[in-house]
């Protein structure tokens, strides 16, 4: 199948590494030129890798771009830098960055709530937010894709519910906003991916016990690997999926089957 990707322009949230950087390197594989967002000085030499690392490997267009997408007067440069960089408008936004803090209501102080969901939902309001002030005026459409999680839907009983109620909220917020936009050519849409072993996930997955104890509950019996989710991005990115908006995809190996 041709997705048809080549040359479009993108902004991978939280891609200085695990899911971000899998992301997009699926879709600079497909010719998509890549904007590798991070937040901390210290992800900065990761963000400049994995952007050369793309430029070489599949010759396409790459910056790593410092940006707290958190913070709604960082939003406006970081696409300016890729809208300078890439010499077009970003037409595929994937709001991806994200943290999952462990602990229990009882124990939380209102600080963490408030990162957690300053990280995994604000971020997601204040890009889309940017992308269609953009866009609509250009009449250029686009793709957004923002990645929420299976605890949306299942929850969690292990000091997850900071993390589920985000991803909840990032759920709903696309479903809306897909009904909102979609007469500006603009498709929204919502993955829902299993457990992956990245550095999120890897507090929870320590060592081949806890793999083996969790996958032995999956129906495909394995983790997920991050290129699946990266390529079920790259198909929501193209025109392939031009059926599709408000969806949420479940991607979780059969553990939510919905």
């Amino acid at each position: 199948m041709e997705l048809n990707l080549n040359g479009k322009k993108a902004i991978v949230t939280g891609s200085s590494r695990g899911l971000g950087a899998g992301i997009a390197k699926v879709l600079a594989r497909e010719g998509v030129d890549v904007l590798i967002n991070y937040t901390r000085p210290e992800s900065e030499e990761k963000a400049r890798l994995v952007s050369e690392g793309l430029k070489q490997d599949f010759g396409i267009k790459s910056i790593a771009f410092r940006s707290d997408v958190t913070q709604e007067e960082q939003i406006a440069p970081l696409f300016d830098a890729a809208e300078k960089a890439f010499d077009g408008p970003v037409t595929v936004l994937v709001n991806n960055a994200g943290i999952c803090p462990h602990v229990n209501i009882v124990d939380s102080d209102f600080k963490s709530w408030k990162d957690c969901m300053a990280i995994n939902v604000d971020s997601i309001f204040l890009c889309c937010r940017e992308f269609l002030k953009r866009n609509i005026p250009r009449n250029c459409g686009g793709r957004i894709i923002n990645i929420a999680s299976q605890a949306a839907f299942n929850g969690s009983k292990n000091g997850k519910t900071h993390y589920s109620a985000s991803k909840g909220a990032v759920v709903s917020f696309g479903i809306s906003l897909a009904k909102e936009v979609v007469k500006y050519n603009i498709f929204v849409n919502t993955v829902c991916p299993g457990m992956l072993l990245t550095e999120l996930t890897a507090i929870t997955l320590t060592d081949e016990d806890a793999v083996k104890k969790y996958t032995q509950n999956l129906p495909m019996g394995r983790l997920e690997e991050v290129s699946e989710v990266g390529e079920m991005v790259a198909y929501l990115a193209s025109d392939v999926s031009s059926y599709s908006t408000g969806a949420v995809y479940d991607i979780t190996g059969g553990m939510m089957s919905r």
